[in-house]
């Protein structure tokens, strides 16, 4: 049904513009007292859950960052199986973005290139909604990724993260400190080791005992990878994320029309072409780190057998956002099942259960 709704009325609006429409409704679930019988019907079984970061995940499976950008939608996509959800990313200093257009439907390759910009109300606008969401009894996990305001220089990136630090590591499960899109100018920079070491260290200072994770680029060269890799290991940090999109346009081999492509311009690609490459960093990384270390595998995840494959390759959780788009509502309920059903069948993922 979904996919003719797709095919039919969702892919012919401006792809930002049918975000919002159902960003809209997935916020006001809740608002219609539905909430309860979805969480009935979403739920993913007990045997799915996952313990790290001192945490408790209902499911393996979560919304990366993007979707939910100031944690307005955090109660309605945990009522539609989502294990955890990644609100932002967030800055210290709100930030309308960069001008649409700004997203871009891939749809042959199942995948998107966006360019949004870190677009979002700002940390002071998030803490009290986060607050009041950690607040309730039956809630997602929630973790909030960081950025830089696009206003504030290289050099002064770190004031800049403390301050959404301070903010919001008290209203939230975890961090996860952002240096890898590449839509915001000289960000991917702090990946270099010199300048994410002080930075890593003062955002952990400042976040007590909330866990911090860092969120990296696929387009790192697996030295690179590695080094990072040392760094979390070297200097305590609870986790990475991997992967953010990429700058790379390699993969798209269903599109007949390179104009397409062009048309789009600059922005970080996601979706399934990206897969291959996350799943490297991910296999790397695992070289590297220990094996109770929580590595997110964020990247082409579309299907139970995606997460599956993930699990299987070292990661501990998984998330996803552009299969969102071509999948719908139930995505995480699928998700849910799916991986159920492959326990059950002896596949992969019972093997690294």
């Amino acid at each position: 049904m979904y996919r003719l709704l797709f095919s039919l009325v969702l892919s012919k609006f401006d792809p930002e513009t049918a975000h919002h429409l159902a960003f809209d409704v997935i916020r006001l679930l809740p608002r219609l007292g539905l909430a309860p019988l979805e969480r009935w019907f979403t739920r993913a079984k007990p045997s799915l859950a996952v313990h790290t970061l001192g945490l408790t995940f209902d499911s393996p499976f979560g919304i990366a960052a993007g979707f939910d950008k100031d944690g307005r939608a955090v109660e309605g996509l945990g009522a539609l199986g989502f294990g955890h959800i990644e609100v932002g990313t967030i800055t210290a200093i709100p930030q309308p973005g960069n001008e649409r257009p700004r997203l871009f439907r891939l749809i042959p390759d199942r995948a998107v290139i966006n360019r949004m910009g870190f677009n979002n109300r700002g940390a002071a606008d998030a803490a009290p909604r986060l607050a009041r969401e950690m607040a309730k009894p039956i809630r997602p996990v929630i973790g909030a990724n960081i950025g830089k305001s696009r206003i504030v220089d290289v050099e002064k990136a770190t004031e800049d993260y403390l301050i959404t630090t301070r903010l919001l590591a008290p209203v939230s499960d975890y961090l996860a400190v952002n240096v890898s899109s590449p839509n915001t100018p000289g960000l991917r920079g702090l990946q270099e080791l010199d300048l994410l070491r002080p930075l890593l260290t003062a955002v952990q200072g400042a976040a007590g005992k909330t866990p911090v994770l860092v969120k990296i680029s696929p387009d790192l060269s697996d030295d690179e990878i590695r080094g990072i890799a040392g760094l979390v290991v070297e200097l305590g940090i609870d986790g990475i994320v991997a992967t953010n999109t990429t700058v790379a346009r390699e993969g798209l081999g269903l599109i007949t029309d390179p104009a397409i492509v062009e048309r789009a311009g600059a922005g970080g690609l996601s979706g399934a072409p990206l897969g291959p490459r996350a799943i490297e960093v991910l296999r790397i990384l695992r070289t590297v780190v220990p094996a109770d270390l929580c590595i997110i595998a964020s990247g082409g995840a579309e299907t139970a057998q995606d997460v599956a494959d993930r699990l299987a390759a070292g990661a501990t959780l998984v998330q996803g956002y552009t299969g969102f788009l071509y999948r719908g509502p139930l995505w995480g309920r699928s998700i849910n099942r799916g991986l159920a059903k492959l326990a059950r069948g002896l596949t992969t993922l019972e093997r690294v259960a």
